[in-house]
């Protein structure tokens, strides 16, 4: 009945969709058939020695720790609702800790292979070519996430200063430095779309041909196509040139606290990780280069 009238709770009040409802309740029924099977199932017999039990049955019969931590967290929430409404006068799940997810390394291109895909010359210099070398360029020079450069406006780019206004996360804003050689893209990119939209008025930085600002999915796409030209990249997103861009300026020695200002991270814990990538790399070589390694 408790489990019937939180799973209302989620539907009507909290306005959860219905795949949610029904993968709460799945959680939900799982705990209870281990807990009590057929029997009357009452969360005030619930200690915590049940639940690290049932956390443990979860790992035996081969859940991944993501799976695991999900059904512990649906617990989490109906226990949680039970000492809310006063069912229950303690959480036996709330000090409770799944098992951890490894976090699988950033995907990033390398700089050589960067270099060659940025150097190299279109068959034809469209607007369109031009506007999306500009693009990828953008992303492996600043590391911007791809929201953030579809919301540039034409105002934010600073030639003068050469510096880039971004407005991120919670409508954060932060200022990149951009390169000469990003200057020279991007000016090339201005050209390019004064000669071609001169008489259509947009706010955007990027446009399309009609003068719209581009999408998140027609970017995605284009950096996608592009990408494809890198050799063994087995992934191919604009987040993967934001990685590109942390790695290379950590493997080029730039520090930890100027990399987490510059992607706009909130915390040095979602910076870290590209440490470990940059450390991978350090690994192979010293496997490559040391004679008895």
């Amino acid at each position: 009945m408790l489990i019937e009238s939180f799973l209302q709770y989620l539907q009507y009040e909290k306005n959860y969709s219905l795949h949610t409802v029904e993968s709460y309740e799945n959680d939900l029924s799982q705990f209870k058939d281990f807990v009590c099977g057929e029997s009357l199932f009452n969360p005030e017999q619930i200690d915590a020695v049940w639940v690290r039990r049932w956390i443990v049955s979860l790992m035996e019969a081969d859940y991944s720790p993501l799976s695991v931590n999900r059904k512990l967290s649906s617990l989490k929430s109906f226990f949680k609702y039970l000492c809310k409404n006063k069912y229950l006068e303690s959480n036996p799940v709330k000090n409770i800790k799944g098992p951890k997810v490894s976090k699988p390394l950033p995907h990033f291109v390398k700089d050589a292979d960067m270099e060659k895909l940025l150097s190299e010359k279109d068959e034809t210099d469209t607007f369109e070519t031009i506007r999306d070398r500009a693009i990828l360029d953008v992303f492996y020079t600043t590391g911007i996430r791809c929201a953030e450069l579809v919301g540039l406006k034409s105002e934010d780019v600073d030639f003068h200063s050469k510096l880039i206004k971004v407005t991120g996360k919670r409508n954060k804003q932060r200022l990149i430095p951009f390169s000469c050689n990003l200057e020279v893209t991007l000016r090339s990119y201005m050209d390019a779309r004064t000669e071609k939209l001169a008489s259509l008025q947009a706010s955007a930085f990027f446009i399309r041909k009609n003068g719209r600002a581009l999408s998140n999915s027609v970017v995605y796409r284009i950096v996608t196509q592009r990408l494809s030209e890198v050799p063994n990249l087995s992934k191919k997103s604009p987040h993967v040139l934001r990685h590109t861009f942390a790695t290379s300026m950590l493997n080029n020695g730039a520090d930890l606290n100027a990399v987490k200002e510059f992607l706009g991270h909130a915390s040095l814990s979602s910076t870290e990780v590209y440490t470990h990538t940059t450390f991978e790399e350090l690994k192979k070589v010293y496997y490559q280069a040391h004679p008895r390694a």
